[in-house]
């Protein structure tokens, strides 16, 4: 791993620090964001860590940390007007932050979608409307164009999983909508989305990398006789993604679902999705415990006596071993980077110093787990921690912390905890 060839980096998601609503469409998450009892603390992204004004002090923050690469993602509501026409001010920031970066060696690893739908689009149906994903590849059309030269690698999504199970089907998430069937069309047309921009990408830029993010939270047993709950839960939350990507299939689970809740699939979707990709992002946090239910189904179950994260995920680096191997084991894998992995960890400012010395062992074994899966075989060529700074946490609004570097959201003073000093110390030994 401590090759010059493994890319480290730090990552972003736009609506989580940028701020500057004033400047952009309204999104899903300012909408869920003004009901009532959608985000633990009521907050909004409004300001955020008021990045879209720090960027050049969040830049120097970046390069001090010694990465060589910085994920971000852009804003579609801050790129693009309702017309569809471009919104000069806000491609012009991502131009800016981006020469900075290339400016100063760093690797820019680009996401096109982090969960931030533009209102106008939710409100024609968004991830339910077929329409949404062709929207989504003009998007991805001025983006690429305009910010030709300076990006090394796109992803199309992040983790839709999270955007249709958690925003459609459970509606914990924007747009806050709490229906399977809802969520099972949102998921295929968010992959539909993924398999258009890619013909987008290869179209604009075919020398730059392209591939997709997904996150997976490894599906355990709760008992022996709890197997085919974890199964089907596995089924269900992490393949039903990436056995679409790479084999253009769901699994076999799909068959078994009430008809009403099966997606409508056009002839030609599933080549549209699987086509062929650079890269696969892994994100990884934790495993989850399953148990049947009396409708064989899946439950989760919480497993007593682990360690856990202020999140209340269990601290399981070896989960991301099994993970990684199993994927290797089970899939033509093309190579892969870990896009993202960290913990929120209840952190607390003395004398100007954040002392989370939870977190540099969170980093330390999942490191050593990626290690693990590197020596059993599996291509894994860069590692992304979550996340260079504290920020709006979705759901759970500014209650959660997960960056290296601490926000005081009261002056916007950004403080290098010792989890952030300590992966800069790896990652300067590295280079000398």
């Amino acid at each position: 791993m401590l090759t010059p060839q493994f890319v480290f980096g730090v990552a972003t998601a736009s609506f989580q620090i940028e701020g500057s609503r004033d400047t952009r469409l309204p999104c899903i998450w300012d909408t869920f964001c003004a009901q009532p009892d959608t985000i633990a603390d009521n907050s909004h992204g409004d300001i955020a860590c008021d990045h879209v004004n720090l960027w050049q002090q969040d830049i120097e923050m970046i390069a001090n940390l010694a990465v060589d690469a910085y994920r971000l993602s852009i804003s579609w509501p801050r790129v693009l007007h309702q017309d569809g026409t471009v919104n000069k001010q806000g491609i012009g920031f991502y131009r800016d932050l981006l020469i900075a970066l290339k400016a100063r060696n760093i690797k820019t690893y680009v996401t096109l979608y982090h969960w931030d739908l533009p209102q106008h689009l939710e409100d024609q149906g968004g991830w339910q409307s077929r329409d949404t994903a062709y929207a989504f590849a003009a998007y991805a059309d001025v983006v690429s164009k305009e910010l030709t030269g300076l990006v090394d690698s796109y992803a199309t999504l992040n983790e839709p999983f999270c955007s249709a199970y958690l925003g459609y089907e459970i509606g914990v998430h924007a747009p806050g909508i709490k229906s399977q069937q809802a969520g099972r069309q949102a998921a295929h047309h968010l992959l539909l989305a993924h398999g258009l921009a890619m013909q987008v990408l290869r179209k604009n830029c075919p020398t730059v990398e392209a591939g997709i993010v997904l996150n997976f939270s490894p599906s355990y047993p709760l008992t022996a006789a709890d197997k085919t709950a974890a199964m089907l839960a596995d089924q269900y939350h992490n393949q039903w993604y990436i056995k679409a990507v790479l084999e253009g299939q769901y699994p076999d689970l799909l068959s078994q679902l009430n008809e009403n809740a099966q997606p409508v699939i056009a002839a030609g979707d599933m080549a549209i999705i699987s086509q062929n990709i650079d890269f696969i992002g892994v994100n990884y946090y934790t495993r989850i415990h399953y148990r049947s239910t009396e409708d064989n189904w899946f439950a989760e179950a919480s497993i007593a006596n682990v360690p856990v994260t202020d999140m209340g995920w269990e601290v399981y680096p070896q989960g991301l071993t099994e993970l990684l191997v199993s994927l290797n084991e089970q899939y033509q894998l093309p190579k892969v980077y870990v896009t993202e992995n960290g913990a929120a960890m209840a952190d607390h400012l003395y004398d100007g110093q954040v002392a989370d010395l939870e977190r540099v062992s969170y980093y330390h074994t999942h490191l050593n787990a990626v290690h693990d899966a590197i020596q059993q075989g599996v291509d894994i060529q860069g590692y992304f921690a979550w996340s260079l700074m504290d920020n709006f946490e979705w759901a759970y609004g500014y209650e959660k912390r997960f960056g290296l570097v601490y926000i005081d959201y009261s002056n916007q003073q950004r403080i290098l905890k010792e989890s952030a000093k300590q992966y800069r110390n790896l990652l300067q030994q590295r280079k000398k």
